[in-house]
């Protein structure tokens, strides 16, 4: 390692260097529900007018408004039925003056027609009084002929979907930019695209490391824990728009978690590690890192004076930073890729906190997302924090309430308070400078929740 490798990092320098070295991943052509949770990098126009034709809002009847002009429950218009039409007629009659066709809801209007009566308005050609629905054409196709008593005038249309009046034709529909959800697919597959230029969602392949950790539903031994980190790890990645790939804990060997971190490079745009980072005679992660390229030369381009480990075609930089949780960091290019590795701490506050802060960011940068931090309020902290260690930026655990524009502190500032965590939607920010914090001061808050 260099002569600086014990210099300490700031968050935002670590963070800063992490983005600078990562681009947004290429755009390829998706099937449309393939590119759900994807950046659109292409706008969108509308080839047709949505909706392409003036259809029905209601189930009723096509009628023309002069027909209707004096119809009242007493003296209803009665009108010759000419037929039906459904969602999706082809042909269509013509409805000429004294007729009415019979329309359901989203059916194009026929010719001659001006407007739409609600079938509730008529008595629905039975001859009665008003009627609540129509009878279903498969058994009484007789209600496509013969008259209906339309008891309530229609205005010109009325009930009637403007041909375009949802969109016009060349209209942009969606920006670049846009990230897919539910709305934006039915969109694009209403205006007929069946296919869209995206960014692909990041692979994270998320690694746990510990001898001690065994898989939930499994019995405990002496010494041993649950792995939490690969799952709550792999959750976030896919909340952050991440598809995310769990590998099990690997023991604290090196040759084993070399040989995993190698064999998961294939499926990977963004490796994740948890453990193995700091000090400790079983810290594996660094050791495997710094074998994971035995054999191999440094890399040409290894001249920022940092300290690094070789690794093929990249190297990895363990630091320490300006934070509590999450002192211990390491970052680097791994692979003939170059891929990406976040190393993050072992302990699950430490771990959690460190995703949100760079492995959240590194996720949303690769999908080309407009926004790749999370939203920073400024809120009255309800709590008062007593200490803060000086020099390091405190990240506490916190509930944000966006009414009253404050946030309460919620657990202490242990790096193990899971349930601490889990009731958290905020993070409250210490300054570096700021050894405790009063109640009512102003605080930094990172905001968890969408």
């Amino acid at each position: 390692m260099s002569h600086d490798a014990d210099r300490v990092w700031s968050v935002s320098e670590h963070l800063d260097s992490i983005l600078g070295q990562l681009t947004p991943l290429e755009p390829i052509e998706l099937q449309i529900l393939d590119a759900q949770g994807c950046v659109l990098v292409e706008d969108v126009t509308v080839p047709v007018a949505l909706p392409p034709f003036e259809n029905s809002s209601m189930d009723g009847y096509a009628v023309r408004v002069a027909d209707t002009k004096a119809a009242t429950e007493e003296h209803p218009a009665v009108l010759d039925v000419v037929g039906d039409v459904a969602a999706g007629s082809g042909e269509l009659p013509t409805v000429g003056p004294g007729q009415a066709a019979r329309i359901m809801t989203g059916a194009p209007l026929p010719p001659g027609a001006e407007g739409v009566v609600p079938v509730e308005w008529t008595d629905g050609g039975t001859g009665g009084g008003p009627a609540a629905s129509m009878s279903a054409h498969s058994t009484d196709p007789a209600g496509a002929a013969g008259e209906v008593r339309v008891h309530r005038p229609v205005e010109h249309g009325q009930f009637v979907r403007a041909r375009g009046s949802d969109v016009a034709a060349g209209e942009l529909a969606l920006a670049a930019g846009t990230i897919l959800g539910p709305a934006q697919i039915g969109l694009l597959a209403a205006i007929g695209r069946g296919a869209v230029k995206v960014r692909p969602r990041p692979r994270v392949v998320v690694v746990s490391t510990g001898s001690e950790l065994v898989q939930p539903g499994e019995d405990l031994g002496p010494g041993q824990i649950y792995d939490s980190n690969s799952f709550a790890l792999t959750a976030a990645a896919r909340a952050a728009g991440a598809i995310a790939y769990r590998v099990g804990a690997v023991a604290d060997e090196v040759e084993t978690l070399r040989a995993t971190i190698e064999d998961q490079l294939i499926r990977a745009d963004i490796i994740v590690t948890s453990g193995g980072v700091s000090v400790g005679a079983y810290d594996v992660v660094k050791e495997a890192l710094s074998s994971i390229a035995d054999g191999s030369e440094m890399n040409a381009n290894d001249d920022d004076g940092e300290g690094d480990i070789s690794a093929p075609s990249g190297h990895v930089d363990f630091r320490k930073l300006a934070m509590q949780p999450g002192k211990p960091q390491g970052f680097g290019r791994i692979g003939p890729d170059r891929t990406p590795l976040l190393a993050l701490p072992g302990n699950p506050v430490s771990a959690y906190v460190s995703f949100e802060l760079f492995v959240r960011p590194a996720i949303r940068t690769l999908m080309g997302a407009g926004s790749v931090h999370r939203e920073v309020v400024r809120a009255v902290c309800v709590t008062a924090i007593e200490r803060s260690p000086e020099g390091r930026r405190q990240f506490l655990r916190g509930h944000y309430d966006r009414a009253s524009g404050t946030v309460t502190a919620v657990g202490g500032s242990g790096s193990h308070l899971v349930r601490a965590l889990a009731h958290a939607d905020a993070l409250i920010v210490v300054p570096e400078a700021d050894t405790s914090v009063e109640a009512g001061a102003d605080v930094e808050v990172v905001v968890l929740e969408p």
